[in-house]
């Protein structure tokens, strides 16, 4: 690196015994001047794009459209056998059924109100319980520790006694999908908020803020990207606990629908509980994320 500078100091300040040699661009003496023309502009250079792209209006359906049509192909050729999974088109026909009896509908009503109450019930629990450990030494010390035990074991492990507690009922089936929700909202929502630069709290420190205005205009902001990141994960994790304690005991609801036609082996009606549930699923995490680029909508991210 110093050979190259001092290289470069020579080559910008010749000694005195050499000659300059003359600029390229000087016309020599005697010799004609060069015609006048136009000057070339200089070569625009353009930057390289990095990100994801422009975001496409319903670009999200591509996927599922795309399974789709490789499931109806795969049907009409006579790839897929009938007997283990019915085409889309027996699927189409067993649904427009199920909703003329007014079958589906009634399950489905039933799976959303236990889906509905579960993820009620575990959001404010999960917020609070974040809350109250990540703006206090003392909560952090008594709940941060039994919560991360919790995270560890699953929901569904809790089965057994949880039934023994409860019952088969509703109360034991909303319970399995609020521990779910609430484990979610609580890890993502703590680690937001722990995770917040401490110069904010330095700075509301030194503005004199009460604790209610450090809470509005700190906390609230810069724990909503992680709330929202819970959110999703629970509303995924609420459809996952649904699907499995509607299978358990149940009378009533889209597991137990489905729990039914695989006693008779009817695959159709089994598959149509399964696009009922990723349906609401899909639509769910959808209305999430409409609601979260509304309010971070001062964020600049590569979601757009």
């Amino acid at each position: 690196m110093t050979e190259l500078l001092s290289q470069a100091r020579t080559a910008d300040h010749p000694t005195s015994g050499t000659a300059a040699p003359e600029a390229p661009d000087q016309p020599r003496r005697g010799a004609p001047a060069p015609a006048a023309g136009p000057v070339a502009a200089p070569a625009r250079t353009t930057r390289r794009r990095l990100g994801p792209g422009r975001s496409l209006p319903f670009g999200r359906l591509i996927g599922p459209v795309l399974v789709v049509a490789v499931w109806w192909g795969a049907s009409a050729v006579g790839y897929l056998d009938p007997r283990i999974l019915s085409g889309p088109g027996a699927v189409l026909a067993t649904a427009t059924d199920l909703i003329q009896s007014g079958r589906l509908q009634d399950n489905v009503l039933i799976s959303l109100q236990r889906a509905g109450l579960g993820l009620f019930f575990g959001v404010a629990a999960g917020v609070i319980l974040a809350v109250a450990a990540g703006l206090s030494r003392t909560g952090e010390y008594l709940l941060d520790g039994p919560l991360q035990i919790k995270r560890a074991i699953p929901s569904l492990a809790m089965l057994p006694l949880l039934i023994l507690w409860l019952g088969i009922g509703e109360q034991m089936k909303v319970t399995v999908i609020a521990l779910g929700v609430a484990v979610s909202m609580y890890i993502n929502t703590y680690s937001s908020l722990t995770g917040i630069d401490s110069r904010y709290v330095e700075l509301a420190e030194g503005l004199d803020l009460s604790r209610l205005q450090f809470i509005r205009k700190v906390v609230v902001p810069g724990s909503l990207p992680g709330f929202f990141v819970g959110l999703r994960l629970g509303v995924t994790a609420s459809w996952l606990g649904l699907i499995v304690v509607e299978q358990i005991n149940a009378t009533s609801g889209i597991g137990y629908m489905m729990f039914q036609a695989q006693q008779y082996a009817q695959s159709d009606v089994i598959i149509v509980g399964l696009v009922a549930y990723g349906i609401f699923g899909f639509a769910s995490d959808a209305a999430v994320r409409a609601v979260e680029r509304r309010v971070l909508s001062w964020r600049r991210t590569l979601a757009g």
